[in-house]
Formats: structure tokens, C-alpha cells, sequence
């Protein structure tokens, strides 16, 4: 309120201790300005009130298209899945130190194609034995699925410390 108002603010008495309006203050322009200032907050609380529900509308639609991404993602890795070629053969055992150890190949791999081996010719694990004895001493091309994805594998089948040209035990799934 203007300086010469004598200090009166928005709750201060405009009238004296007996009830007439004060003579010290220019009543017309103390009241002109409090509704002014109180039109101001009421277009404050409406300005305030929208700019609320904007934002709320901004995180409901950020929530929902997260969910529709997530839901992308999600349809996306299953169809990548299906995708994934048909394993045969499981990873059950690597020793340390073994050629399937020092190649990466991992427990619970599971085999894709193995050399010359893949789920359309895989009768049994003799296919897999036959390939590894006609390959020591050169690298194999070994494909695993390792946690839903493609995975390739340099193994080279070689006599070591332990028994066997690979050092890693390998199942058959049964499908």
C-alpha cells in the first residue's frame, strides 16, 4: 500500500476507536489498493491452480508412454527370442584352465552350432566327438545362447593337463 498510508496493510482497521472512518488516511485509495492486491492473489491461486494441473497431466502422459516404451521393449526381446536359433546341447561343466575355459565358453551355455553341428544334424553327442577329433589343433566356430543372447566362441580342441581335447562336459536338451 502506498508509503503514505501511514503503515496500514491489508488487516489493519480503517475506522477509529469509535467506529467513524479514519481521517489520517485516504480511505478511497487504501481500499482501491487492497482489492487490487487481493485480485492479484486470486490471480495468483487461478494461475497456480492450472500450472498444478498441467504438471500433473505432463507426469500422467511421461508415466504412460514409460509403460508403452516398457511394453515395446519387453515385445521387442520376446520377439528377438524367437529369433534365436534352436539350441541342442547344454554347457553342464568348464574346468579352469581347460581350451573351453580359456575360449570363454561358460556353464549353462547352450550350443547353437558346434563346428560343423547344429540342431538340424545333431542325432547325438558322438557328432559333437567326431567334430573335436577331426579339429585338434584348429579353432572351432561355437555358437551359444548365453542369458537370451547370440554368443560366438573360438574353441580349439587341444591335449592338456586334463582329459579330453576340451575340458567342459556338454549334455543333449531334450526338446
Amino acid at each position: 500500500l502506498p508509503s503514505q498510508q501511514k503503515g496500514v496493510g491489508m488487516h489493519e482497521p480503517l475506522v477509529d476507536a469509535e467506529g467513524f472512518p479514519r481521517s489520517d488516511i485516504d480511505l478511497y485509495q487504501v481500499r482501491t489498493a487492497r482489492h487490487n492486491i487481493v485480485c492479484l492473489q486470486n490471480d495468483h491461486k487461478a494461475l497456480m491452480k492450472q500450472v498444478e494441473e498441467a504438471l500433473h497431466q505432463l507426469h500422467a502422459r511421461e508415466k504412460e508412454k514409460q509403460a508403452r516404451d516398457e511394453a515395446e521393449a519387453l515385445a521387442e526381446a520376446m520377439s528377438q527370442n524367437q529369433n534365436l536359433p534352436q539350441a541342442f546341447a547344454k554347457v553342464n561343466t568348464v574346468t579352469p584352465g581347460s581350451p573351453a575355459s580359456v575360449s570363454g565358453l561358460q556353464v549353462d551355455d547352450e550350443i547353437v552350432e558346434f563346428g560343423s553341428v547344429n540342431a538340424n544334424n545333431f542325432q547325438n553327442l558322438q557328432n559333437i566327438a567326431t567334430v573335436v577329433q577331426h579339429s585338434e589343433g584348429r579353432p572351432l566356430s561355437v555358437t551359444v545362447i548365453r542369458s537370451g543372447r547370440r554368443v560366438h566362441v573360438g574353441l580349439t580342441p587341444k591335449r592338456w593337463a586334463g582329459k579330453g581335447f576340451l575340458g567342459c562336459n556338454i549334455i543333449p536338451l531334450q526338446r
